[in-house]
């Protein structure tokens, strides 16, 4: 009876449940109580230590981009009934994006929460704020990813040994340049074959930031009296042979084929996106980009972690009843080119479908912000291309992937 009168009670989140669209024909359907998207942006990305945001704190960060956001948008932001931001390894993250949120203008009558999924943080603040107002809790939600890598570096995990006998537990703590030379070793993708793929993801950042790709998709923020716009992180004039000069990483682990030209760059940024149903974003006058269709979790053994994009995009493909051929541009985070080699391989899905503009390899990888920067970059990439669905993936740090289904309305 309790059951009964709850759902009764909920007819919205009972409706969502029991009515997910499936197949490509059923998700571009348009509804009143479709969760779009108004705004899409991310900040320029920077080299962890090295780079322009080195010196930057998460909360200085955040402040920035919430006050260009608001700017630019001109959203009234005692209108935003929650802020979602997903980060990893800055102490006390609520404090932090509580006060950055009240500095930029956002009256505290706004709430706000942090939560952490490693390197899926930014595509779980999209879906808990989805999640929000599909359920009728809230109509306008702000979701954000951020991380800085300089100032945060990932701390060591510690475990005790009653737990630490269990191998998984063992494993799923273990540095991830670890769980990369696992992947190699475990399903035999070379060190030729990781770098050919890093060459990709380089030679198409570069060719992107020439023809001034990244630019409609960065907002400027103004950071201690100075604009930062452009990424700093994209190296040109990568090429095979350099690539093959540079030394592994990680010399004691696996076949020491992972080295800094085949992974993902440690690095600076934070993304950001606002989003509200489409009957509201109509009645107000509010641009579509695009809308949320749904975000799916896996699980995977710890010491593989990195293939789970292969399972993480097979649910989700069958959950919405679509098929490989039916999304226009992939997202696929490049955690490591010997999990990404493997994962687009065992996929079959084209490479000029995943990652056109390049991927973390060459753009870096702030882990908190990727899940939010891959919905940034890849609407961008949809309105260009005139395409109409866009899939996010990535590996999860301990054993995790997750992935993210996202409709183009910008046509």
């Amino acid at each position: 009876m309790l059951s009964r009168r709850l759902v009764s009670q909920s007819p919205r989140l009972s409706r969502a449940a029991s009515t997910r669209a499936r197949g490509r024909e059923a998700i571009l359907q348009k509804s009143p109580d479709d969760v779009v998207i108004t705004f899409a942006k991310r900040t320029a990305m920077s080299r962890a230590k090295k780079g322009q945001l080195k010196d930057i704190p998460v909360d200085e960060l955040l402040h920035g981009l919430f006050k260009s956001t608001l700017e630019t948008t001109r959203l009234d932001p005692s209108k935003i009934e929650d802020i979602c931001v997903g980060t990893c390894h800055p102490p006390s993250p609520l404090y932090i994006s509580r006060a950055a949120a009240l500095a930029a203008g956002i009256p505290y009558s706004v709430p706000i929460q942090t939560l952490n999924r490693l390197c899926s943080s930014g595509l779980m603040a999209i879906r808990s704020v989805a999640h929000a107002i599909q359920s009728g809790d809230i109509s306008l939600g702000v979701a954000v990813g951020v991380e800085s890598m300089s100032q945060n570096p990932r701390p060591t995990p510690e475990i005790t040994e009653p737990v630490g006998k269990n191998p998984h537990a063992h494993d799923c703590i273990q540095p991830m340049g670890w769980t990369s030379e696992m992947v190699a070793q475990t399903y035999g993708v070379s060190r030729q074959k990781q770098d050919e793929y890093a060459l990709i993801s380089h030679t198409r950042a570069e060719k992107a930031v020439a023809q001034g790709i990244f630019s409609e998709e960065i907002i400027p923020i103004e950071l201690k009296g100075a604009v930062v716009s452009v990424d700093d992180t994209v190296r040109p004039g990568v090429s095979m042979e350099s690539l093959y000069k540079l030394k592994p990483v990680f010399p004691d682990w696996g076949e020491a084929s992972t080295t800094a030209g085949n992974a993902s760059g440690v690095g600076d940024g934070a993304a950001l996106c606002i989003m509200t149903t489409r009957s509201r974003a109509e009645k107000q006058g509010l641009p579509i980009l695009g809308k949320w269709v749904t975000s799916i979790v896996v699980g995977v053994e710890p010491r593989v972690m990195g293939i789970a994009p292969i399972p993480a995009v097979n649910k989700i493909l069958e959950q919405t009843g679509l098929a490989k051929e039916d999304i226009d541009v992939y997202e696929i985070n490049e955690a490591f080119a010997s999990q990404f080699a493997y994962c687009v391989e065992q996929l079959k899905i084209p490479m000029e479908k995943i990652n056109p503009n390049g991927g973390s390899i060459a753009l870096t990888h702030p882990l908190g912000m990727t899940g939010a920067r891959q919905l940034v970059t890849g609407l961008a990439e949809l309105k260009r291309r005139q395409g109409q669905l866009l899939c996010t993936s990535m590996c999860v740090g301990s054993g995790m992937g997750a992935a993210g289904i996202f409709v183009n309305e910008q046509l």
